[in-house]
């Protein structure tokens, strides 16, 4: 059911994990990939090809890996990838910061002709943090070494508190062993964290979309956001998001929200360009 998967369990042995993670808490980043995000989420830059802190948006390159200003700053956290990973086809490396968010459910890649591998590594989360992959909803525990299915419908929540902070790591096309490339590893001693959720009917969703009245383009936003929240906490596909939200939005009786729901869609989930932002 779940391709994401656990491939390791890892020490989080950083001399000052803490006081790492309080920097990345002060710091500012650029506001990439806000098409996607509900609440706050930030793509902290601690290495790339170019070594600029600001050059956030991903892309597969075939340079090598230069620490950016950021990842200077974070000496512990830079050497516990170099200790725990075979960097040789190492691209990015990143830290996802949520708090009281969510992510529009999508399909990473979907620019790019070869997708490459996408690992995370919890470094801070709680209970309230979680993933979710087409219609399983599962909580990444810190230290775990998660490979992440990128090409289905998946999506993030965090609640409110302090932010969740994720350690990502790209690997270039096929440039990545579990076996080979992971060092260090720890015996897993906790099965994977799958969330239940009790099921949700067909009269509940309709009394879901008429809560919110009539969609207006101001109140479009909110209502996807309720949407995808209704996901992690019952039942559901990742993509029944959008059939909820297209409901909602031929509920306004206007071609035009009609139209944006339908683009929504596509763009997290079909066809979109590098760089490319969705105007709600």
């Amino acid at each position: 059911m779940l391709k994401s998967r656990r491939i390791a369990v890892l020490p989080l042995d950083v001399p000052d994990l803490a006081g790492e993670l309080a920097l990345i808490d002060a710091e500012t980043a650029p506001a990439e990939y806000n098409s996607f995000t509900f609440g706050e989420w930030v793509s902290y830059v601690l290495a790339n090809e170019s070594g600029a802190q600001n050059d956030s948006a991903f892309r597969p390159h075939s340079g090598g890996l230069t620490t950016t200003d950021l990842g200077d700053r974070l000496p512990g956290i830079m050497a516990f990838v170099r200790k725990h990973f075979t960097i040789t086809a190492l691209q990015w490396v990143r830290i996802f910061g949520l708090r009281d968010g969510i992510l529009a459910p999508h399909r990473d890649f979907l620019e790019f002709d070869r997708p490459g591998v996408r690992l995370q590594v919890p470094l801070r989360t709680s209970e309230g943090s979680l993933h979710s992959e087409n219609g399983t909803v599962y909580h990444l525990r810190a230290g775990e070494v998660w490979q992440i299915h990128t090409s289905d419908p998946h999506s993030a929540y965090s609640a409110p508190g302090a932010a969740r902070l994720s350690l990502c790591l790209d690997f270039a096309g096929d440039g990545f062993d579990p076996k080979r490339d992971i060092h260090h590893a720890m015996p897993a001693t906790e099965d994977v964290r799958i969330m239940q959720r009790p099921p949700i009917s067909e009269q509940e969703i309709a009394e879901l979309v008429d809560t919110w009245g009539s969609m207006t383009r101001e109140s479009a936003k909110p209502i996807f956001r309720a949407l995808a929240v209704t996901h992690f906490e019952r039942d559901s596909d990742a993509a029944d998001v959008f059939t909820w939200f297209e409901r909602a939005a031929a509920r306004s009786g206007t071609e035009e929200l009609v139209a944006l729901a339908r683009d929504f869609r596509v763009f997290c989930l079909e066809k979109r360009a590098w760089r490319e932002d969705f105007t709600w």
